[in-house]
């Protein structure tokens, strides 16, 4: 079975490459290709047989992208197989009147909820509270009105958010208080994966899809910076040519910036979506380049601190700044496995991508033993058992990364493995993140 995993994935990476096969249009060719490979099992053949008569029966490549795209004509890559780059040009410009037009959306949002605040005079913590509320519905909106998302999928979107603002707001909390900073923390990744529902449109089973937002994810933090980076130039431009004039810059970052920061969301997403192919070439640069540097970052912390004492206690800031290395790290491996060709034997870079996991791990189990010791003489607190519950869902999720690319570099299982581990695993993270939301406030009285 593993064989013919491996041959499908193989078979994937080739079909993927061709500029006539979008993300859907694959997984209708693989289901197409599982079928065909089901029947003929069926028939008495062995995998690797039916696999050949499969691909065989499927027909040329050219051929059976012509067909999908007369009996899909709403697709963007039919204009690719039957009208030509100019076409797919003139599809990317009709999706910005639309786009922005969610982002104005979010960009009003925001300012009207600035403006009732009062703030920055004030600074209510309700709208710290609401404001990922405010601003990823939109986003969501729009990858719902472009999967056109049916009708029960998109009630079960709506209702996902109507959920969320209800538990954020109905609670007693207090001012200043630890359980309202955590909540509205981890509102931030649940709402996240509510996203993803909307942009692999409903369909919570397929792992490709998944991997599609993962690495949709890592393509769009790309871009907000960027565009970020590039607000704060035309801000400080601003501020240094008005200022002669007597015209208070701060005042109009107070109305540019909450708006700015909001609508840019949805632009983020609409660069993703338009200029894909050209991030796509950007991701095995950014993970060639920064994995190694973690790896080696991670391998020295981890030596260190075990010479220095294992069962040493770190202080709470060094706890904190280790869990967002962990999360950084995964989300780099994440990134790297989503721009990898599943292809490819195992290479230099997956056995630096161990090391880094490796090291990661190890780190973690030592935060996990201070931590211990810190509840054992202090108690638990509504801070300790998040971060407590966070270690334990990354010790689990690197370990088995570990095992499983350990046995792909030995040529004893396969990418595929790997990449199914990470996927299937994602959702136990927005299930700890709604937990954090919805039963750590009222268990710890709302402090």
């Amino acid at each position: 079975m593993e064989s013919l995993e491996l041959q499908i994935a193989e078979w994937r990476s080739f079909v993927g490459r061709q500029p006539a096969v979008g993300g859907r249009d694959m997984e209708e060719l693989e289901t197409h290709l599982r079928d065909q490979v089901a029947d003929l099992n069926a028939a008495g053949l062995a995998d690797d047989e039916a696999f050949l008569v499969a691909v065989k029966r499927m027909g040329g490549l050219d051929v059976l992208s012509r067909e999908f795209a007369r009996e899909h004509s709403g697709r963007l890559w039919r204009q690719l197989v039957l009208s030509g780059a100019e076409d797919d040009a003139a599809a990317v410009d009709n999706r910005w009147p639309e786009a922005l037009l969610f982002a104005v959306g979010a960009a009003v949002a925001i300012q009207i909820a600035r403006v009732v605040a009062a703030f920055p005079e004030e600074e209510p913590a309700w709208l710290f509270r609401n404001a990922i509320l405010l601003v990823l519905p939109f986003l969501a909106g729009w990858f719902a009105r472009r999967r056109q998302l049916p009708r029960r999928q998109s009630l079960v979107l709506a209702g996902s958010f109507l959920a969320a603002a209800v538990a954020i707001n109905v609670y007693p909390w207090g001012d200043g208080g630890t359980t309202q900073g955590l909540a509205t923390v981890h509102l931030l990744v649940v709402l996240w994966f509510v996203v993803a529902y909307a942009y692999i449109g409903g369909d919570v089973a397929s792992h490709e899809k998944r991997m599609d937002f993962v690495r949709f994810s890592g393509e769009w933090f790309i871009y907000y910076v960027l565009i970020a980076l590039g607000g704060g130039v035309l801000m400080a431009l601003t501020a240094g040519i008005l200022g002669p004039a007597g015209i208070d810059a701060e005042r109009i970052a107070e109305w540019v910036i909450p708006s700015g920061a909001a609508g840019a969301v949805i632009v983020a997403a609409l660069l993703v979506e338009s200029k894909q192919r050209v991030v796509e070439n950007m991701a095995p640069v950014l993970t060639m380049l920064f994995t190694p540097l973690f790896a080696v970052m991670l391998t020295v912390a981890a030596f260190a601190y075990a010479l220095t004492g294992f069962g040493r206690a770190f202080d709470r800031e060094l706890l904190g700044l280790f869990d967002v290395l962990m999360v950084v790290v995964l989300g780099l491996v994440l990134y790297g496995m989503s721009a990898r060709d599943r292809s490819k034997p195992p290479g230099w870079m997956d056995r630096i991508q161990l090391v880094a996991v490796v090291g990661a791990l190890l780190l973690d189990v030592m935060v996990l033993v201070s931590m211990a010791t810190r509840i054992g003489d202090l108690g638990l607190t509504a801070n300790r058992v998040a971060a407590l519950g966070l270690n334990l869902l990354l010790l689990v999720n690197l370990a088995m990364t570990a095992w499983l690319s350990f046995r792909f570099l030995s040529e004893r299982g396969t990418f595929h493995r790997v990449e199914r581990w990470q996927t299937a695993y994602l959702p136990v993270f927005a299930v700890w993140a709604a937990a954090v939301v919805v039963v750590l406030p009222p268990a710890f009285s709302f402090a």
